[in-house]
Formats: structure tokens, sequence, C-alpha cells
């Protein structure tokens, strides 16, 4: 009964002459020469014990409950099915963006420009068609891998 009744506040509003407002839970600590506009109720948190254990978020490891929705079997192998045959698609057009960065990379390779008799001017033209060929070679393996997981 006493916790129930230490829970709700009463917070008033004042406001002084020159119109300042001040919210206060204290009587005492209103702006001299304040009046008093209002008062009201709210509700203040459960005091926390040190002893409490203090909530986490964290994945759900164990079995879904009744209310959890679920999938007969037919169902969830459409779903994979279609979700192989869509990352088959995924994996065959950056396969084919892999083998076209690879022919843009040796393209400019082969091609030396006058100005570039310093080799690192080279290398700095080139640097870009070599990362392109390397993003999209994770891509193909992580492509790969997923796919792997499925199966």
């Amino acid at each position: 009964m006493l916790y129930a009744a230490s829970a709700w506040a009463e917070i008033c509003m004042f406001q002084d002459a020159q119109g300042n407002v001040t919210y206060t839970n204290v009587a005492a600590a209103a702006p001299k020469g304040a009046k008093k506009i209002r008062c009201f109720q709210v509700e203040s948190p459960p005091p926390v014990s040190s002893d409490a254990p203090q909530r986490t978020e964290s994945r759900r490891t164990e079995p879904p409950g009744r209310d959890f929705p679920t999938v007969d079997r037919e169902t969830q192998r459409e779903r994979d099915a279609e979700r192989l045959r869509i990352l088959e698609q995924e994996l065959a057009a950056e396969q084919r963006r892999l083998a076209q960065a690879r022919q843009e990379l040796q393209e400019q390779e082969s091609v030396r420009t006058g100005e570039e008799r310093n080799y690192q001017r080279f290398l700095d033209r080139v640097q870009p068609y070599q990362e392109a060929v390397e993003t999209h070679e994770r891509n193909v393996q992580a492509l790969q891998r997923e796919i792997n997981n499925l199966r």
C-alpha cells in the first residue's frame, strides 16, 4: 500500500510576475511571488534495486511459443526454392559483372600512356579497376556461401 502511494507524485506549475513558468513537485521550491497555475499527477518509475537483475536484449534461443506463427513444410520448401532461384540469378549476374570487370582491367593494364613513365601513375590509374574486380570476387564468394548454406 505504501509503495503504491509513493509511486505517484504531484507536479505543480507556477508562474511568476515576469511570466516565467516553473514546474516542481516541492511546494517550497516555488519561486517567491509565483502563483500556482495547476497541478497534475504523474506516475514515477519504480525504484531499481541493485540486486534486481537487469533486463538485457537478447536473441530468442528457446523454441517459439504457442502464439508464434508456424509454416507447414511444403510452404517452407517453396520459399527455400524461391530463395535459391533468386540467389542463383544474382550469382549469374555477379559472375557476368566479374567477367566484365576483369576484361576492363586487362584492357587498362595493356595500355600505357606517355605520361605514365612513373610506374606509380600507372598503378593509380589501374587501381579502381582492380578494386572493382576484388569487389565482384567477394560478392561471388558470398553468394556461393549463401547458396551452399541452403543446400
